[in-house]
């Protein structure tokens, strides 16, 4: 059937349900084909408002009231501009011109009714005029409405007779509509953490992303009485370019909101997971190299609403002077030839300045950083800045000038982090520093990166900033101290700025980026000595983080191996702080007091290595005569009796005397000999109490031994839902083993601050542990939505320590509720001892380690033991759901 019998059906026939809905569907998929075949989507945004036009019309004229000159349908919001997606809402006025005709009443509830038939998402409201001027009076919501109106059916005098007073000061005065859209700007930014980096954006409300737009042209209407942003090239507030940016940041915005509503069939604006790879596909993106194309659509997105972000900082503060501003005298302060300070914004004496004197470019940020009082750049020299960068190239970046100048940058350090986004959004940063501008909007499809790259290391230079002052006291007590001695705060700058820098190139971006960060260097001027100390800590920018998470730092031999390949203190006092500033800027659910512990007890002991000689053997059986002398003094205090001690530590061997601190061992020993012949295991937990290992809770548990203790021990605390952060269990001679898990609740925090808790926790594994017939089954959770999207197949590696006599098995698995379980059944099924275990759950991907001996505490040699041990690990962790 044509659409032109459709729309006659619809016109005639006492029913019109199916034939509207016939025409709406046919108009879908019509329009939802073209899209997939390249079409322009403004106008299949705009055909989709027409589609609904005329269904609209149609079913409004069948009601005696249409042929009234006192009621109108009116189209508002979105669909008012003749804007809908596949899925948008349509809002609808139905405006009269004093009241609702009481016989008008039964008719226009059936039409509201046919409407809601139909399926379609309408949002409505019936009011008068004077209804709707006084509730547009009270909410800037409802007056945005009604400054973008359409005449669907009915008279169109109506809609303009109350636009006319919606775009007077009689509803609202220009100044408080500016001021309450701005208001309601910021509160929309500040939900998004007032960034335009997220893993799942929303392409409607993100900053940067269509609202902002929106708010622009609203702004714009009630200003100028404009109905297009257009319009505004007519009054110098945008340039022909500046249009170009706006239209192009718009349409691929619609083509992610377009194509998303139709993957999702539903009205959706955000970048969920679910959607984003389906829609890199539909919009024709290709994986170049080892990029996803899911990474380079989001690249695309993330670049567009930065860009879109300048402009508006540009078109929001003109309107701030010329509507805030007006009447008022400016406070002008000079600061050199070429900058003044007006109305606390930065801006250029006159437009000429970056032409006569380009090193200018960087002059500006370096007066902003020197200059506290400043609160940005003025629009009229943003526009400048922004006509004036081509002039940055080889030769910009090689003049002595420049350089100068931004080592200075570098070295007014109050304001770094601010300063240098502010030329990353302007787009200055990536000009001068190529290298950088390649990373921009450049993000990595886990759920462990939720930054960009750019944004991360932004984040990474506003820690080390911010290191210095009295907050990272209490946060990074260590680090706070340590940076106060760095000889040149300005290298490890440097060092944040390309820790990251090769990232998506493909090889060692660590590798990559030293080279970089040399070249940088000799470009700068700095010293032989600065340069290789900057390059060293880019290429060596994981090995703190990986040795304490991935290593066992109680061993002597783990921590010479890593002092070794640090070449000074002042090497590792610099690595220490890039490390603490790069992991808590990376996921801020990562940073944890037990990440804390773990990196400074390898930062104390490296110190010592380094003291010492790192070339000195470490005499394995002195350290454990020390400890154990150590903590005998403490236990004798307790009037412990040496004959009870040695019936505890003759039973553990000598790497329990190496794996905690000689306080938890006399600690330890003296609940065991206390418990004595107490029947059921022995279950301690006791929170960390100031220093570095403040902050996490440790579970000892000690019992008779078995070799289901671990997957059971594990399954009650995942079942706690408690996070083991660290697992050893000693072996020994005798019949008890004692086990050590660190865990952390759900919000990273110890038990200790919620003390019932703490006593349910105790109380549950007592219960659980006492007989190994009750040991609990793997708790079965729904694995998060997130998780779901992130699957990719286990990998299981073996290597052997030599030097302690065990095997280490190193599990990369996506993150699953009952893994640790699961794994210790199957090392249980291999009658494989386990003796320590590293957990690391890195976003949706788990990073494990496990020291392991066979059953005669020997490591495994058989080639075939570890083939079978492989294959049914990566088996039964490929099967959890």
């Amino acid at each position: 059937m044509t659409r032109q019998e459709l729309e006659a059906r619809i016109s005639r026939d006492p029913s019109p349900v199916m034939a509207a809905r016939e025409l709406l569907k046919e108009r879908y998929s019509a329009d939802a084909e073209a899209f997939r075949q390249g079409a322009d989507v403004r106008a299949l945004v705009r055909s989709r408002a027409d589609t609904i036009d005329t269904v609209l019309k149609l079913i409004w004229n069948r009601y005696p009231f249409s042929s009234s000159p006192d009621i109108a349908l009116i189209a508002v919001g979105g669909y008012g501009r003749g804007e809908l997606h596949p899925h948008s809402d349509i809002d609808l006025l139905i405006l009269t011109r004093e009241g609702i005709d009481p016989g008008w009443q039964e008719d226009l509830g059936a039409f509201v009714t046919l409407l809601w038939d139909l399926k379609l998402d309408i949002g409505h409201s019936v009011r008068s005029i004077e209804e709707s001027k006084a509730a547009a009076r009270g909410d800037v919501a409802t007056l945005t409405n009604l400054l973008e109106t359409r005449t669907i059916a009915g008279p169109d005098e109506l809609r303009k007779e109350l636009s006319e007073q919606a775009y007077s000061d009689n509803i609202i005065t220009d100044r408080d509509y500016f001021i309450a859209k701005r208001k309601e700007q910021q509160r929309r930014h500040k939900k998004y953490s007032d960034t335009e980096y997220n893993l799942e954006p929303n392409v409607k409300s993100s900053p940067g992303a269509l609202r902002d737009i929106q708010t622009i042209g609203w702004i714009t209407k009630r200003h100028f009485g404009l109905q297009s942003i257009a319009d505004l090239t007519r009054f110098s507030i945008l340039t022909d370019e500046e249009h170009r940016v706006l239209v192009e940041g718009e349409t691929l915005l619609w083509r992610l909101r377009y194509g998303l509503q139709l993957i999702a069939n539903r009205n959706e604006n955000r970048l969920l997971f679910d959607h984003q790879r389906a829609l890199a596909q539909m919009l024709g993106y290709k994986d170049e190299g080892k990029r996803l194309d899911v990474e380079l659509m989001m690249q695309s997105y993330y670049r567009a609403v930065l860009a879109l972000a300048e402009l508006a900082d540009v078109i929001l503060q003109f309107y701030d002077e010329a509507i805030l501003g007006t009447g008022t005298e400016d406070n002008i302060q000079p600061i050199n030839n070429r900058f003044q300070i007006r109305n606390s914004y930065i801006e250029a004496v006159n437009n000429q300045v970056f032409a006569y004197s380009p090193y200018a470019i960087m002059e500006i940020f370096v007066l902003m950083a020197q200059h506290p009082e400043i609160k940005g750049i003025r629009a009229t020299t943003i526009r400048s800045l922004r006509a004036h960068r081509h002039l940055i190239d080889d030769a910009f970046r090689s003049d002595l000038a420049v350089t100068s100048l931004f080592m200075e940058l570098l070295r007014t350090p109050h304001a770094l982090d601010e300063v240098l986004s502010a030329m990353k959004k302007y787009n200055v940063l990536g000009r001068y520093l190529p290298e950088f501008g390649q990373i921009i909007g450049q993000m990595q499809h886990d759920l462990f990166h939720i930054y960009t790259v750019d944004a991360h290391t932004m984040r990474v230079v506003r820690n080390m900033v911010r290191m210095s002052g009295p907050e990272a006291r209490d946060d990074y007590p260590l680090a706070a101290r340590l940076i106060h001695g760095l000889p040149k705060r300005e290298l490890l700058y440097i060092a944040g700025l390309y820790h990251d820098i090769a990232k998506g190139r493909g090889g060692d971006h660590s590798e990559l980026g030293a080279v970089d960060a040399e070249a940088f260097c000799q470009r700068h001027h700095l010293g032989e000595r600065d340069t290789q100390l900057v390059s060293w800590l880019v290429e060596n920018h994981l090995l703190m983080s990986m040795t304490a998470q991935r290593k066992d730092i109680s061993d002597p031999d783990i921590i010479r191996s890593f002092a070794r390949a640090v070449p000074s203190q002042a090497h590792l006092d610099y690595l220490y702080i890039l490390t603490v500033c790069d992991i808590s800027a990376t996921n801020p659910k990562l940073w944890n007091t037990w990440r804390a512990s773990l990196l400074r007890q390898l930062y104390i002991e490296a110190k010592r290595a380094l003291r010492r000689g790192t070339e000195i053997p470490v005499d394995r059986q002195e350290w454990v005569r020390a400890t154990q002398s150590e903590a005998r003094e403490i236990l004798h205090a307790q009037n412990i009796s040496d004959e009870q001690i040695n019936a505890i530590w003759d039973t553990v061997d000598e790497d329990y005397f190496l794996q905690d601190s000689t306080v938890d061992i006399a600690w330890q020993t003296a609940a065991i000999i206390n418990h004595g012949d107490t029947p059921g295991p022995l279950v301690l937990i006791r929170d960390t109490h100031g220093g570095p290992t403040d902050g996490f809770s440790q579970i000892i548990i000690y019992m008779n031994d078995r070799a289901t203790l671990f997957a059971a021990t594990t399954a009650v605390l995942e079942q706690l839902n408690l996070n083991i952060v660290d697992a050893r269990i000693s072996s020994n001679d005798g019949p008890y083993t004692i086990s050590s898990y660190v865990v952390l609740d759900e919000k990273g925090q110890p038990l200790g601050i919620d003390p019932a808790r703490k006593e349910r926790v105790r109380k549950r594994l007592i219960e659980e542990l006492d007989d190994p017939e009750d040991y609990p089954d793997i708790i079965h959770r729904r694995t998060p939505r997130q998780l779901r999207h992130f699957a990719f197949p286990t990998e299981v590696l073996f290597s052997n320590d030599t030097v302690n006599e065990r095997t280490v098995i190193e599990v990369v698995t996506p993150d699953r509720p009952g893994l640790l379980a699961r794994i210790g059944q199957v090392l249980l099924d291999h009658r494989i001892r386990l003796s320590n275990a590293k957990i690391a759950t890195l976003g949706e991907r788990v990073e494990d380690v496990f020291f392991v001996t066979d059953e005669h505490g020997e490591p495994i040699s058989d080639p075939s033991v570890c083939r079978a041990l492989q294959q049914d690990l990566c088996k039964m962790l490929d099967e959890i759901q």
